[in-house]
Formats: C-alpha cells, structure tokens, sequence
C-alpha cells in the first residue's frame, strides 16, 4: 500500500485487519469492511483478495470469482485456484472446475493447494455423476502431503463421495474413527476458542467534535495571546502624554535633535504656532486683532495708517467703481 497516503493506508490496514478477525466469526461483517477497503485501495491487490475471500465465504461466488481473477493478474499468484474452482461448482458449472484443475497454474501450487484442489475436482465429479472418478482423485492424494486438519478433510471429502455414490456404511465406516470436535474444527464447523477484542480504533463523529486548533495555534493567522502590531486608530483620541514630575527641570532634559538638513519655519508656520501657544495658555487675542483693525487704530505689525489711504467714510462702497452720469 505504498501508493497511499499514510492517513489512508491507515483506514485500510484496519479495514483489513477486522475482514481477517471476523471472516470465520462474522462472515457478513467482514465482507463489509473488504468493500470499504475496495472503496479507499481498489488497486492493490491485498484488498482485493479480501474482498474475493470474504465474498466466498458469504456465498457471493460470482463476485469472489471475479475479485480472485483479478488478484491473480495484479501480482500474478494463483495460489487462490482452488476456491476459484469451487465458485465455479457453487455457481452451478462443475465442469469448468474440472478445467481449472487441468490448467498449468494449478502446477504451481504447494503441497497443500494442490490437496484442497483435489477435494474441490473430487466434488465437481460428484456433481457430474462421477463418483468412481471422484473417489479415484482422492485415491491419488500422497499421505505425506495431507497431514493434521488437511488429512481429515481429505477423509470427510471420500465419505461425502462415497455417500453421493450410494455407499453410506463405507461413509460411516471412514469417519468412524475420528474425533467429532477435531472433524468440526479441521472444516470450519466448529472455531477455536479464542479471545477476540474488537476496539473502536476509529471514530468519524469524534473528528468532527474535535477543535481544528487541537495541536496548538493555527499558522496561518496571529495567535490570540500575542497582539498585533497596528497603527492607532485616527478617530481616537490620543493618549496622554506622561506626567512631568515637577523637580524635573528643563536643564535635566535631553536635547532634542534637529535635523541639519530641515527647512527653515516661515513667518507664517511661526505665526501659527505662537497662535496655538496662545490659545493653550487662555490668552484670547481676538480684541487685540479686532481694535487693531479700527480706524485710526494700529495695524498688528505696529505701523500706522498710510496718509494717503481714504478714510473709511470716503471710501467707495464695492461695486461703485465709477459714477453714474449726470442729468
């Protein structure tokens, strides 16, 4: 699963991981976590030999047929050939399990598949009517290559031949000597006991449940701790200068550094400042301005009104730039 990203490798591993634990408990349950692993990984073949093996043990054997033909061409195994054999007899073409039996993959198989084939081929003759053909498949199986569970099987697959054929005593007379709990365990009838668990290693509602800022401050935007460095706002007032303490004199504080290459003030800046100085400290000198601007009254630069300049009764009134005429 080097194809996926490690989240999703993840969810399929445990997909897989409950089809293997629950495949012989809980056949159905199984077979849906394979589809779930089909949905994430359809192209890598471990999931898809789970999803062929636990459609054949729920029966879907057209589906497992399919899903093991495909397992055989992505890595190119046919260790699975047996149960391919037996879908074809669960789908009602018993021949075509024959034919499989007969094809060079089944060659390649181990010691034990090329015994679980025989058993297949063996059923597929019973099926047929064969049974002098089904019993001789048996009869070719090596002893040393059917030891334990396998050797049993092999033994209950002569008796469901010899029963098929019409031969019950010989049937019963076979599997007279075996252990019935050993019989039951060696076919699947019976599991082992075994201490399953079953953890919920994954939950969906709990990401959606979980704050997005769970490992620490997002990245892409200031932490709520640390303020951000803003310019002040125009529309509010500014803030206080810091008292003076009153010991503190002028000498004590720093000269104040002037660029030597800042332009003069004008008479008119200058002007304005001492107008501003004025009006912090309450002096109003708009009397001064306005006597200085009445007839006879000083100018505010301190000169005098010109002797030539009209007086103010004298003066034409704007507008009258010159007289009317005479009648």
């Amino acid at each position: 699963m080097r194809g996926l990203t490690k989240e999703n490798a993840e969810r399929v591993g445990l997909h897989l991981i409950m089809a293997g634990r629950l495949i012989d408990v809980d056949p159905e349950t199984a077979y849906l976590h394979a589809q779930a692993a089909v949905r994430r990984a359809g192209r890598i073949d471990v999931v898809r030999e789970a999803a062929g093996l636990t459609a054949y043990r729920t029966g879907r054997y057209a589906e497992a047929l399919r899903e093991l033909r495909t397992v055989r061409r992505l890595n190119g195994s046919s260790e699975h050939l047996p149960l391919m054999a037996d879908a074809e007899r669960g789908l009602g073409r018993p021949e075509r399990a024959i034919a499989l039996a007969a094809t060079p993959e089944a060659e390649t198989l181990d010691a034990a598949g090329r015994t679980e084939l025989a058993i297949v081929v063996s059923g597929a003759r019973s099926d047929l009517g064969e049974h002098d053909a089904a019993l001789a498949v048996l009869d070719k199986i090596p002893a040393h290559e059917a030891p334990g569970d396998l050797g049993l099987r092999v033994l209950q697959a002569r008796s469901i031949a010899l029963e098929a054929a019409g031969r019950p005593d010989e049937a019963q007379a076979i599997l007279a000597g075996v252990d019935p709990e050993a019989l039951a365990r060696a076919t699947g009838e019976e599991l082992p006991e075994e201490d399953v668990v079953v953890y919920d290693v994954y939950d969906d509602e709990a990401d959606d449940d979980e704050p997005d800022d769970i490992d620490g401050p997002d990245d892409d935007g200031p932490d709520d701790d640390e303020p951000e460095d803003e310019e002040p706002d125009a529309d509010l007032p500014a803030a206080p200068a810091p008292e003076r303490d009153e010991n503190t004199t002028a000498d004590d504080e720093p000269p104040v550094e002037i660029p030597g290459d800042a332009p003069e003030p004008t008479d008119a800046e200058i002007e304005a400042e001492v107008a501003e100085i004025l009006a912090e400290a309450g002096v109003d000198d708009e009397a001064d301005e306005a006597s200085a601007q009445e007839p006879g009254g000083e100018e505010p630069d301190g000169e005098g009104p010109s002797e030539d300049a009209p007086q103010a009764a004298d003066a034409t009134r704007p507008g009258d730039d010159t007289e009317e005429p005479r009648e």
